[in-house]
């Protein structure tokens, strides 16, 4: 049975339209209850499924300091000064990974957009290049990774481009457009019926499987141990 239930959207969707410290006080025992206990369960759960996919990703059932997102928004540089995310999201990231910019294993559970993701999202430039020079040295595994039927029927892959080939990369190599790519993700459409399901957690970790390929290649890319 999923630890997810609906009651974690209708606490998201009263936060969304009460985003403030005096309400979130009031209801911290609810969101304690009905967010934050659930996805820890889930993350242990999930941890137990891991080594399946790879020993060097970790699950760490903690909401400081391990798969959890804090719910507290950082407003120092934002004009937008809700205190409170109004989505919950976890994310299984490497080893060797300190943030959300590590190549991980990702959900997102917002009402209105709940997905799965896969991959590395904004690396900085020197993670960015390590991978371009992985695509050029291995273009068949590369598409490979991303272009295999199994990975297609679940993630679309995307994230933001550069509009300009980077810098000592053949600007007519055949991968230019894979090339150009400041994210190196795939994310694959779900809804709070699937998540909220008896078998989702099973779904999930057949997910994640079937981003290994890409996965592979990214934390190779990088040096790591897959």
């Amino acid at each position: 049975m999923s630890s997810i239930s609906p009651t974690l959207f209708t606490f998201l969707r009263e936060l969304k339209e009460n985003n403030n410290r005096p309400w979130f006080q009031e209801n911290k025992a609810l969101y304690e209850q009905q967010v934050k206990e659930p996805l820890l369960q889930f993350i242990a759960d999930f941890g137990a499924h891991l080594p399946e996919i790879s020993p060097n990703y970790t699950a760490i059932p903690k909401a400081t300091g391990g798969s959890m997102f804090r719910i507290y928004r950082d407003v120092r540089f934002s004009k937008d000064k809700s205190p409170y995310k109004i989505a919950a999201a976890v994310q299984f990231r490497h080893i060797a990974g300190k943030d959300v910019h590590a190549p991980g294993f990702y959900l997102h559970l917002e009402p209105g957009s709940v997905f799965a993701g896969c991959g590395i999202w904004h690396p900085e430039s020197k993670v960015a290049t390590k991978i371009r020079e992985a695509i050029v040295d291995k273009p068949d595994t590369w598409r490979a990774a991303i272009g295999n039927a199994t990975f297609r029927n679940v993630f679309q892959f995307g994230g933001e481009s550069l509009k300009r080939p980077p810098r000592g990369f053949d600007a007519n190599h055949p991968l230019i457009e894979d090339l150009k790519r400041k994210d190196f993700i795939g994310t694959g459409e779900l809804d709070e019926e699937i998540v909220c399901s008896d078998d989702f957690l099973e779904r999930y970790v057949n997910l994640c499987k079937a981003a290994s390929p890409l996965m592979q290649f990214l934390t190779e890319a990088l040096a790591l141990a897959w």
